[in-house]
């Protein structure tokens, strides 16, 4: 597609150089943000994010900024793919540069870990005039950026602009869908990195693919259980931003939340198994936030709660899966008739 509205997307990690790539491909103005000015100039210089997608061309047409306020000032569309823990910095940083008619996009996942909240919540109140949306998703940056199909969805209250974001994104290998529902997408983007973290514990203590699946469908469970008490819609929790990405989390590599429970399901510590993967693991800040919304609501969540304890370091691994297989028998849902 072509669009004349230029795109600026804030993060030159793996899923921000991703996007961006994509979307200049599409024929879309796009200029990628790096928050540190030597790593810019480098990856102006070799046409690549040396760092973190090595294999991965720029196309000419991407521009390249360590300048913020220039970067969002012209935008007419601010996509934001930064870690949870920077946004609300993010933020507040670029928002007094923001045109008034631009809309905001966030790619990220998570909590703001500082506040426990949802971004969007974040969003509304810092850029209350602003249409805004999240795309998420299962989808691998590394897979992405070398063409390999992906399907996301973008939701927002605001179904025009939804549509917009997504007609940006969208080509036969990346396939774009819209949503109406915030809040269930932003859950189920969180919370799969928890749960991813149960499965690998499991995948380290090679307990095998029956429990592997078992931990699965047991976690949607508890993703909707929640997801139904904050006002969530079951079938985003059933889609692409709920299922889809738990699957993907629980069984891609490529996930360090997956990486992470491997690790510890291996013995390793859990600061040495941080410290190996290198980089932000979503889960060590997102579980206290999740059980804290639990904890609001009166909702149980049986394997989120062993995973806390494990991240926390009360229990070892192994001792969670005891406490989770001793559990007692009961129906899988509530017997209606």
């Amino acid at each position: 597609m072509t669009n004349s509205t230029p795109v600026a997307v804030l993060g030159a990690g793996s899923w921000g150089t991703a996007l961006a790539a994509l979307l200049a491909r599409n024929g879309v103005p796009t200029t990628l943000w790096g928050r540190t000015p030597q790593a810019v100039v480098d990856m102006a210089t070799a046409r690549r994010n040396e760092r973190y997608l090595p294999d991965l061309a720029l196309p000419d047409s991407l521009q390249l900024s360590g300048a913020l306020e220039p970067t969002v000032r012209d935008a007419g569309t601010v996509l934001i793919a930064v870690p949870s823990h920077a946004f609300a910095a993010l933020i507040d940083a670029a928002g007094p540069w923001i045109a008034p008619h631009a809309g905001i996009a966030w790619a990220t996942k998570g909590f703001d870990p500082a506040s426990g909240r949802f971004l969007h919540e974040l969003v509304g109140e810092a850029l209350p005039q602003h249409a805004a949306a999240v795309v998420t998703g299962p989808s691998f940056a590394r897979e992405v950026a070398i063409g390999l199909p992906t399907a996301v969805t973008v939701h927002s209250s605001d179904i025009a602009f939804a549509q917009r974001v997504a007609q940006m994104l969208h080509t036969p290998l990346f396939r774009a869908y819209t949503g109406n529902d915030v809040i269930g997408a932003e859950l189920g983007g969180a919370m799969k990195n928890v749960l991813a973290v149960a499965t690998g514990v499991a995948d380290g203590m090679q307990m095998g693919l029956n429990a592997r699946a078992g931990l699965i469908t047991r976690g949607i469970a508890e993703m909707m259980r929640l997801g139904a008490a904050i006002g969530a819609r079951a079938e985003t929790l059933m889609g692409l931003a709920g299922l889809g990405d738990l699957v993907l989390t629980c069984t891609g590599d490529l996930s360090r939340n997956r990486r992470l429970g491997v690790a510890l399901g291996r013995g390793v510590p859990l600061q040495q198994a941080v410290a190996e993967i290198g980089q932000v693991v979503e889960s060590v800040q997102t579980v206290d936030t999740v059980m804290q919304l639990a904890a609001k609501h009166r909702v149980e969540l049986p394997i989120t709660a062993l995973v806390q304890r494990v991240l926390r370091e009360e229990l070892l691994p192994a001792e969670a899966m005891r406490a989770l297989l001793s559990r007692e028998q009961k129906p899988e849902y509530p017997v209606v008739g």
